[in-house]
């Protein structure tokens, strides 16, 4: 427990000290008065009056003096980046009315769900280039960027993910040409929520931004950073096929993939395969807890107790007296 300001405790103290000295020495004369005269004195009773006045007192002094108790609170707080999926495939119509359509919804959903604490940013992945809405506590900005995705291009996950790690850390993110994973620093209430339908072409094998960094070795990073990446998988496993610049390509949903990435980071996998799935993915991803000490004010909570302490008191005082002033 903390004060606010001691002094008027130690005050407040004395004061009560003082009442209990002058108590004392007036019951000390009183029964020497009475032994004078030959009258024996009655043995100890019940408290009197006074001493639930000086209680009340002392109590009082610690209210006033602002006592608090720090306790901790657990609330959602940190940064989050949904990775969208805007690769071609997202453009197939397994899931109604397609994979991209699913996936904006649900993360149009998650973000009407979040609190001011929680800035959140977008990362839109295809070959060929990546988009970033950089973490805001302005959501509607954050819901503003996924409205906007169109579906277009190849998938590369590894880049996806490196490019969310830039925007969590505002710094470029890239694996080392060994494979190994940098040290970005910790970040355990960051989170990446990542959707896609797991059709993974790694980036400089397919011409995209060129890491040639494998998925595997990406999530690595973030493991190493405490960065959870949750996965959505958008698509169905019997799959469909979809136009592609004007090819006829077939595309399945690769949960295998997606579901190494959020393991190997301690994230968890959500399937959405139909609408009603997609319809509870917002409520299934938990975030991070960040936990903090709040001062709990307890002044109140002295202040009645002293309040009942002098009642007590005045209310002795009457019936051993039989007057009330």
């Amino acid at each position: 427990m903390s004060l606010a300001d001691p002094a008027l405790l130690a005050v407040g103290l004395l004061v009560a000290a003082g009442l209990a000295w002058a108590s004392v020495a007036a019951a000390r004369r009183r029964a020497a008065a009475l032994a004078s005269a030959g009258v024996a004195a009655r043995g100890p009773g019940r408290p009197g009056g006074v001493w639930f006045t000086i209680a009340g007192v002392a109590v009082l002094a610690i209210a006033v003096a602002g006592p608090a108790a720090s306790v901790p609170v657990s609330h959602a707080s940190g940064t989050v980046i949904l990775a969208m999926d805007v690769s071609g495939s997202m453009a197939a119509t397994d899931v109604t009315p397609s994979r991209l359509a699913a996936a904006k919804k649900a993360a149009l959903s998650f973000i009407s769900t979040q609190p001011d604490s929680v800035d959140i940013g977008v990362v839109a992945f295809h070959q060929g280039g990546l988009e970033a809405a950089l973490p805001t506590a302005d959501h509607a900005t954050t819901s503003a960027a996924v409205r906007r995705l169109t579906a277009g291009g190849g998938t590369s996950l590894s880049d996806a993910i490196l490019a969310s790690l830039s925007a969590i850390t505002h710094r470029t993110v890239t694996s080392g040409r060994d494979g190994s994973a940098p040290d970005i620093g910790y970040w355990p209430s960051a989170t990446i929520v990542l959707f896609s339908d797991g059709q993974d072409e790694a980036g400089a094998a397919s011409g995209g931004t060129g890491t040639g960094t494998d998925a595997g070795a990406a999530a690595a990073v973030a493991e190493k950073a405490d960065v959870h990446i949750d996965t959505v998988g958008v698509g169905t496993t019997t799959g469909t096929t979809v136009d592609v610049d004007g090819y006829h390509l077939f595309t399945a949903l690769d949960e295998a993939t997606l579901k190494s990435i959020s393991q190997a980071t301690g994230g968890t996998y959500h399937p959405a395969s139909d609408a009603s799935e997609f319809n509870g993915i917002a409520s299934s991803i938990n975030l991070r807890l960040t936990v903090t000490s709040q001062p709990l004010p307890l002044a109140g909570a002295f202040i009645a107790l002293a309040l009942a302490l002098l009642a007590t008191g005045a209310v002795l005082a009457v019936v051993r007296s039989g007057r009330v002033v």
